[in-house]
This record gives C-alpha cells, sequence and structure tokens, in this order.
C-alpha cells in the first residue's frame, strides 16, 4: 500500500492531499475499491438494511406494545437516530477514509475506546446477519420442506459469500434495485391500508381506526412502550452504515450529505409509516403476530391481508420479505466485514482479516463474516421465536452503545477543532443544532442502553436479564483490557489528529460545497433534511 498522507499538511476549508493518492480508484489506506456511485450510497441510506425485522419483528412489537407504542418507539428513536446522523454527516464529510467511526474514535477519543466500539458494531452485524440467515431459511421450509434447513443454508451461505466476491460496484448496484423493490412494495401496502381501512375492499368491512379502540392503542401500559424500544433500535441498526461505505465511495463529498439528508425521509417513510399502517390494519392481539406458523404468518401485512379476504396472501408477503432479506444478508455482510477489516489494519483484530486483493476486495473478512451466519442453525432446535428474541436484544443493546459512541466522538472532535483554532465555516458538512443535538445523542443512548431491561426485573428472568445488560460491562471490559495491554491513553485536545483521513472526490478535484451562511433558517433546515 501507499506510504500514509502527511499528516504536517496544512488544514483549510478544502481537500490539500496530493493528486496521487485522492484520485486513486483503490484506498491507499485499506486496500478497498473506490466504485460505490452516489445513488447507490443515497439508496442505501434511504431503504437498505430493511429486512425481516420491520416486515416480521414489527409484529412482536406490536404485539407487546400495541399500536400507539409502535409510533411513540419509531418516533423517539427516529429523533435519536437524527440526532446521530447529523453528527455522523459531519465527521465521514469530512474524513470518509477507511475505518469509519472506529478509527475516528481512536483519533479522537483513545484507542482503546475505537477497540470497544468497533467489536460491538461486529456483534450488531454477525447478530443481524444470524437472524436474516434463519428468517430466509424459514421462508423457504415454508415453501418446501424437502430440502432440510441447514441445505438452505448451505446453499444461500455459498451463493452469497460469491455474491460478495465480486466486488463493491456489483453490491452497490444490487442494493440499488433490490431497495427500490423494497420502497415499491410498502407504497403498495401502504395503498392496500388506505383502501383497506376506508372500506374500499370488496367484501371487507371498513375498519377505519378499529384496532385503535378495540383491542385499544396500547398493551401493558409504560411496560409495553419500554419493551417495544429494544425492538425498534434493532430496525433502525444501519442507518449509520453510510460511514463504513464512505471509504467505498467515489464521491463522498456529495454523496455522503446527501445520504445523510435521505435518513431523515427513510424516518418518516419507512419506519413511521410502517408503524401507522401496521397499527391501521392490523389488530395488536392477533395470535399469528406471535405464533404464526412461518414467517411470513408473524408479519402485520399478512395478518391485514387475510383479514382482508385473501388468504393466499402468505405467498405474496412471503416472496417481499425473501427479498428483504437477500438484501439484509447481502448488508449485513457488506457492513460487518468492512468493521473487522478496518479493525484488523488498526491492529484490533487478527492480522489476516486486513488483506484485499488486488480487485479491492477483502476476502478473508467477508469470509469470516459470512461464517457467523452459521449460528443461525443453533435455532432449530431453540425455535426461531425465542432465539428471534433474544438476537434481537443483543444487537438492540450495541446499538445504543454505538450510537451513544458517534455522539461523543462528534463532541470531542467539535471540541478540538475549536481548540485548534478552525472555524466551524470551515466544514463541508454542518450538523444541525450543535451542541445540543449531539449531548441528546449521547444522553440518550446512554439511558435507553441502561432502561432497556428493566422488564426483566418484575418478574425476574436470569436469562433475558443477561441478554439485556452482558454487553454493558463486556463494553468496558474490552476498553479495559486493551487499554491496560496496550497502555493507550485518553488524547488532550490538542493532541488530536485533525489531518488525516480528508480526500477529494475522484470526479472532481473539491468538494460541492454550497455556502449556507446568509441563508434564511428555513432553507438551512431544508437542506439539512
Amino acid at each position: 500500500m501507499a506510504s500514509p498522507k502527511d499528516s504536517n499538511a496544512p488544514l483549510g476549508p478544502l481537500d490539500v492531499d496530493s493528486d496521487r493518492l485522492d484520485f486513486q480508484e483503490i484506498d491507499p489506506d485499506s486496500g478497498v475499491k473506490r466504485g460505490l456511485k452516489t445513488r447507490h450510497l443515497s439508496m442505501m441510506a434511504l431503504a437498505g438494511i430493511i429486512g425481516p425485522g420491520l416486515l416480521v419483528g414489527s409484529g412482536g412489537a406490536l404485539a407487546k406494545g400495541g399500536p400507539a407504542s409502535l409510533i411513540i418507539g419509531f418516533g423517539l428513536i427516529g429523533i435519536i437516530a437524527f440526532s446521530i446522523m447529523q453528527s455522523l454527516g459531519e465527521l465521514t464529510t469530512l474524513y470518509p477514509s477507511g475505518g469509519a467511526f472506529t478509527k475516528l474514535a481512536d483519533r479522537f477519543v483513545d484507542p482503546a475506546f475505537g477497540v470497544a466500539v468497533g467489536w460491538n458494531y461486529f456483534i450488531i452485524w454477525f447478530a443481524v446477519l444470524a437472524n436474516e440467515y434463519n428468517a430466509v431459511t424459514s421462508i423457504l421450509s415454508f415453501w418446501s420442506d424437502k430440502v432440510p434447513v441447514w441445505g438452505y443454508f448451505l446453499l444461500l451461505w455459498t451463493a452469497f459469500l460469491g455474491f460478495q466476491f465480486l466486488g463493491v460496484e456489483t453490491f452497490g448496484e444490487a442494493e440499488f434495485w433490490l431497495a427500490l423493490i423494497k420502497l415499491a412494495g410498502l407504497i403498495a401496502y401502504y395503498i392496500f391500508a388506505i383502501v383497506y381501512a376506508s372500506g374500499g375492499v370488496i367484501g371487507a368491512d371498513a375498519i377505519g381506526f378499529r384496532y385503535w379502540h378495540d383491542p385499544g392503542p396500547f398493551v401493558n401500559g409504560f411496560a409495553g412502550v419500554a419493551k417495544v424500544f429494544v425492538f425498534c433500535s434493532t430496525f433502525y441498526a444501519g442507518v449509520e452504515s453510510i460511514a463504513v461505505a464512505a471509504t467505498e465511495t467515489k464521491n463522498p463529498g456529495v454523496a455522503v450529505p446527501l445520504a445523510i439528508r435521505q435518513v431523515f425521509w427513510r424516518i418518516i417513510f419507512v419506519y413511521l409509516g410502517a408503524a401507522f399502517f401496521y397499527g391501521l390494519t392490523c389488530p395488536s392481539n392477533a395470535s399469528g403476530l406471535v405464533n404464526g406458523a412461518s414467517r411470513a404468518l408473524q408479519s402485520p401485512m399478512t395478518i391485514a391481508i387475510q383479514n382482508a379476504g385473501w388468504q393466499g396472501g402468505v405467498h405474496l408477503i412471503n416472496g417481499f420479505i425473501l427479498v428483504t432479506c437477500i438484501s439484509a444478508i447481502n448488508s449485513s455482510i457488506y457492513i460487518a466485514s468492512r468493521t473487522v477489516l478496518f479493525m484488523a489494519q488498526d491492529g484490533k483484530a487478527p492480522k489476516f482479516l486486513g488483506w484485499t486483493d488486488r480487485r479491492g476486495v477483502p476476502i478473508p473478512a467477508i469470509t469470516f463474516a459470512n461464517l457467523f451466519g452459521a449460528l443461525s442453525l443453533l435455532n432449530i432446535s431453540a425455535g426461531a421465536a425465542n432465539a428471534y428474541s433474544y438476537i434481537v436484544n443483543l444487537s438492540g443493546v450495541s446499538t445504543f452503545l454505538v450510537w451513544g459512541s458517534i455522539s461523543f466522538i462528534h463532541i470531542r472532535f467539535r471540541q478540538a477543532w475549536h481548540l485548534q483554532g478552525y472555524q466551524v465555516e470551515d466544514l463541508p458538512f454542518k450538523a444541525l443544532w450543535y451542541p445540543w443535538n449531539a449531548w441528546f445523542g449521547l444522553f440518550a443512548n446512554l439511558f435507553l442502553a441502561v432502561v432497556q431491561g428493566w422488564t426483566t426485573f418484575a418478574p425476574f428472568n436470569a436469562g433475558d436479564f443477561v441478554d439485556a445488560y452482558i454487553l454493558l460491562p463486556l463494553f468496558g471490559i474490552i476498553y479495559a483490557v486493551f487499554k491496560l495491554w496496550n497502555k493507550t491513553r485518553f488524547w488532550r485536545l490538542d493532541e488530536i489528529d485533525l489531518q488525516s483521513g480528508r480526500r477529494r472526490d475522484l470526479d472532481g478535484g473539491t468538494r460541492n460545497r454550497v455556502d449556507v451562511g446568509s441563508q434564511p433558517f428555513w432553507r438551512k433546515l431544508w437542506k439539512s433534511f
């Protein structure tokens, strides 16, 4: 690989790195290929990672909390996600190079902190990956049980591994079209929900807001609302993944800010839209939400379509869930592999995982990440419902920890930026409502990480308690062990490196920057969205 960039170069409002480094297709630091287009990253931000969690897992959340709890959960976690993405947009637009926020944690906080953040982020994605494999094998088994679950898994595991080896451009193109299909499917369901609720389905009653009155807007009161939070955080996991993909983006100066703004519409259209229409068309006490024979039968979509009179609708929803599974597995392998790749290159993971081939494909990291999909086979005897609940909790708590860490990294960056004499106006993307937004993101995530498991106390359930809280001490243990072993220290603000990781877009010598300082507040707000 090429030598590192000059850390003593002066820092200005535009990139000052050499053309030899900035305009190479292969990233000189990480060895990956800069092959993702702006439309790839935008669609990943808008509909990437949307998988069976939103289509199926939200049914469990609806059953535990009711339709009002679902909207509250998606709404509050959406506000937090918006805060996190503002922080991430400012950081990633300025520093798009390898390592994402795990690397920035090294530079702005402490290398030991970067290790703890990195491995917790990897935990999210191997847990999600195992669950997605479990979902897709359940769907295929529903259609035909002539092939054993492990047979379906091996076929899928090999296919996804081979596809990832094709390179990041193929991955980006596939995710673009799969995301379009997911958005089209959601739009179709929203239209059906409006027609169904208003009495437009022949042979079905006009249900209106019937299910908000019976069985009611809430299930188990505040406890039901609390149970929904962990589910919702898991569904939102992945909005921050555009920071991981920024290294492999051709034009991060344009693509990252655009993708960050797409997240607002994802929160409104995808999450709050799904929460509203699920609660409108599916009763929270429907037995199929928790006792369905297949993945599709646990989806609020299926129950609504069958209640409207189309019993065969289960196959349509199964097909839609299968498409989301393909996208979710594809994305989970990508994010997990890049996370462990960047950590290996920084000495936080086994060194062999940091290797890439001449095409910029991290073959060892992809294989290693995909291996964790085999955890889904453990669910054959345990039962998919119980396994899903444990996996959701594990990845949900990790999401709170990682999101809180991003806010803290942003705060440290801004403090160093100010102390070292740089101006906010020099930033290519300025986070909305700093510092209040960043501090809100930090404390909100810490609060949710602590209280998300309180329902395990009464009545006390040892298994659920461990599942809810095991990652809190694990984060501290990873931090302490790495810190003591490697004798790292917490950086002073004047020591923080504000130079490394900046680069220009491949398709242009300068970033597409717009001066919004003199624009009215409403225009600044709209641009941020």
